[in-house]
């Protein structure tokens, strides 16, 4: 029997095990009637593209509809540039539809069947890839050229309209899936709870219980230890929990390891894993075969460094823009601090960033001007459970316009003075005050090897939830593992969203 702290989570583990035993027999015929597969493994159950039409029908309609709303917006302002100097050549016009010629319906299936080959309509972290969007845009307009000159050689397209509905298809498809996904994000909030079931070793499934229980919009159906993972037995009782995701760890070591994987596509459960560092390195590998046997090549890209000088190209144009577009905000909050409380306009404080280099961070100040000597009378009534960090949700140095501030994140908007500088980043680990860094574990400096952010994996994934430091600080590496140019903008955009309706902050 297994012991843990949560009531709850014994529940699920006792009755897991009872279920395991008492249900051993039916389990069997289960087996031998509708889970029993003789057939491929990689084969599908008929019809299992319907297995959830309520949960991806609204994404997939939502981004469809983006997506031709943003082509057709594009090419209209591009016929519309360039229709009194250089039309379209009516050999390209066979057809025309709500007064838009054939040809663009041509490039709007084209684009859409190779957004959805790309997995751009599945999954929110595939449909966010930003950077295959562009590719995809531009090969089939690219494409477009060498197919035009094969149908007919005279034919010569407008190169204004060809790169004005070039340039306009990226951002205004861009845009609109950027505004989709703030839609899809609040929606998904609001969604009645996932079932999910877990499968992990004996002293991960109590955590993950809490954690799932605690932060996320799933509920826990059933559980099962990972040494029983690749069991006939545990497959039938995912099946027989209805749940529609599977999270695994610690998943053991067989002949085949993706068996798991291929039983639960079959039903249309997906699967998710808790990898480990070494497994996030074999993700940037590419499957090779050297000698006979099978490896994976990590290779560093041609333009090495390049996407890095890019991140801080865009931290630099990103603060300056900001700084300037929101200077009347600054000088309106400026105002009513200054009115409001006693006390400086600006709080800055000693960080820890690159290299465990300190600098001071500003902030629009949310709390009396002694904050700082106060808080050691309240380290009693710290929330954080490993002490770390300092969190109280009804804290009493908070101002009366600081609680607004706080909720809506706008008492950070003067770290883009440090992002201008340089000493911060748009996106990155949060830098934290020498009081908590001097309480950190070896492995926690991890994250002082990177340029720390305004906001990061941590921030969109729990905020203030986030009670345990290891957790915050396994999200920093997880960024730190899996960094790119689109990771960057996935966060940028879901932070975004939390700001808007302010969840999480306190």
């Amino acid at each position: 029997m297994l012991i843990i702290e949560q009531p709850k989570g014994i529940r699920l583990i006792q009755e897991y095990l009872a279920f395991k035993n008492a249900q051993k027999s039916s389990m069997m015929k289960l087996k031998t009637k509708s889970y029993s597969f003789s057939e491929d493994i990689r084969a599908s159950r008929p019809f299992q593209w319907v297995r959830h039409p309520t949960e991806q029908g609204y994404r997939v309609a939502i981004l469809l509809l983006s997506d031709i709303l943003a082509l057709a917006g594009a090419w209209q302002i591009a016929r519309y540039l360039n229709q009194f100097y250089s039309p379209l050549p009516p050999q390209l016009v066979w057809w025309s539809w709500f007064d838009i010629p054939s040809l663009f319906w041509v490039f709007v299936g084209c684009t859409l069947l190779l957004f959805a080959k790309g997995n751009l309509y599945s999954v929110p972290k595939s449909s966010q890839n930003y950077l295959r969007t562009v590719k995809l845009i531009s090969s089939v307009y690219l494409l477009s050229l060498v197919l035009i000159y094969f149908y007919d050689p005279k034919v010569d397209p407008p190169r204004s309209l060809f790169f004005t509905a070039w340039f306009s298809s990226v951002v205004f498809v861009l845009f609109g899936r950027l505004v989709a996904t703030l839609i899809l994000g609040q929606i998904q909030t609001r969604k009645p709870k996932k079932p999910i079931f877990i499968i992990a070793s004996a002293s991960q499934l109590p955590k993950l219980i809490q954690i799932l229980q605690r932060r996320s919009q799933y509920q826990v159906v059933g559980v099962a230890l990972a040494s029983t993972a690749n069991s006939s037995t545990t497959l039938n009782s995912i099946l027989a929990s209805k749940a529609v995701e599977v999270l695994a760890e610690d998943l053991p070591q067989t002949d085949l390891a993706s068996a798991l994987y291929w039983n639960l596509r079959r039903t249309g459960i997906t699967l998710r894993l808790l990898p480990s560092s070494r497994e996030i390195l074999y993700r940037r590998g590419v499957s090779e075969i050297m000698a006979g046997l099978p490896t994976l090549r990590v290779e560093t890209s041609l333009l090495v460094g390049w996407d890095y000088r890019v991140k801080r190209i865009i931290d630099f144009i990103g603060s300056f823009v900001g700084i300037i577009l929101l200077s009347p905000l600054f000088l309106i909050i400026a105002l009513i601090i200054k009115l409001s409380s006693k006390g400086p306009i600006f709080f800055r404080q000693e960080r820890t960033g690159l290299q465990g280099k300190t600098f001071y961070m500003w902030k629009f100040r949310t709390m009396v001007n002694n904050a700082s000597q106060l808080q050691s009378q309240l380290e009693a009534h710290n929330e954080s459970q490993d002490g770390i960090m300092f969190k109280m949700k009804n804290d009493p140095r908070i101002i009366p316009f600081g609680h607004l501030m706080r909720r809506t994140s706008i008492d950070e908007l003067p770290q883009l003075f440090n992002v201008l500088m340089g000493q911060m980043s748009l996106v990155g680990p949060r830098p934290l005050p020498l009081r908590d860094v001097e309480k950190f574990q070896a492995w926690h400096h991890i994250r002082h090897q990177v340029v720390p952010g305004i906001t990061g994996l941590w921030q969109i994934s729990g905020r203030s939830d986030i009670q345990d430091f290891n957790d915050a600080a396994r999200l920093d590496l997880f960024y730190i593992d899996n960094w790119s140019l689109n990771l960057d903008l996935d966060i940028l955009v879901e932070t975004a969203r939390i700001v808007l309706f302010g969840k999480g902050a306190y």
